[in-house]
């Protein structure tokens, strides 16, 4: 799956939409594609980019459903699958089944501040649990606050070697195997 010009979005609930995602689907095709899940239908649309200049400008084609005549559309979940690919599709088929992952819909910021509570090992587990808490748990954001808000010694001169040499490497490399306060 290569997706050009990608964005993904959790929706706002306050305004019915659950999930956005759009992007230009995978070659040799140069079509864009975009899915818009709502509270009640799942609205796919996709712009034909012709390769040839006086064949543009026709219209996005949309197909609007209600979740559940989704479930049941297979040529709609090859075509998803094929764009955006089989984690996008079971997604999909999650949220139109009403599941909701609201843990995965928080911010970057906030599930960092809940992070920050967690004991490093934890923070490793929750490191397996998908894509996005791996990015997270590996981020220099992550990182930085674990240094200034765990490590006795930690002094604004070393601010300056972690910017350089990156804030999970100073842990590891300063406070890991030296007995440094952690915590719990």
């Amino acid at each position: 799956m290569a997706l050009l010009n990608f964005c993904v979005q959790n929706g706002d609930l306050a305004r019915g939409q659950l999930f956005l995602i759009c992007g230009q689907g995978p070659p040799p095709l140069k079509d864009f594609f975009q899915l818009v899940i709502t509270k009640d239908e799942v609205i796919w649309k996709s712009w034909k980019i012709p390769l040839r200049v006086d064949c543009r400008g026709a219209p996005p084609k949309e197909l609007k459903t209600s979740h559940q005549d989704f479930l049941h559309h297979k040529m709609l979940h090859n075509e998803l699958g094929a764009v955006f690919g089989e984690r996008i599709l079971e997604y999909t088929i999650s949220l139109c089944q009403g599941e909701f992952d609201y843990l995965e819909r928080l911010p970057n910021d906030i599930m960092l501040k809940i992070m920050s509570y967690l004991q490093l090992k934890d923070a490793a587990l929750l490191a397996q649990v998908s894509h996005r808490f791996r990015k997270l748990c590996n981020s220099e954001t992550f990182w930085e606050q674990t240094v200034r808000n765990r490590c006795a010694g930690f002094t604004s001169d070393m601010e300056d070697i972690a910017n350089v040499m990156g804030w999970r490497d100073t842990f590891f490399t300063f406070f890991h195997n030296s007995g440094s306060k952690e915590q719990q």
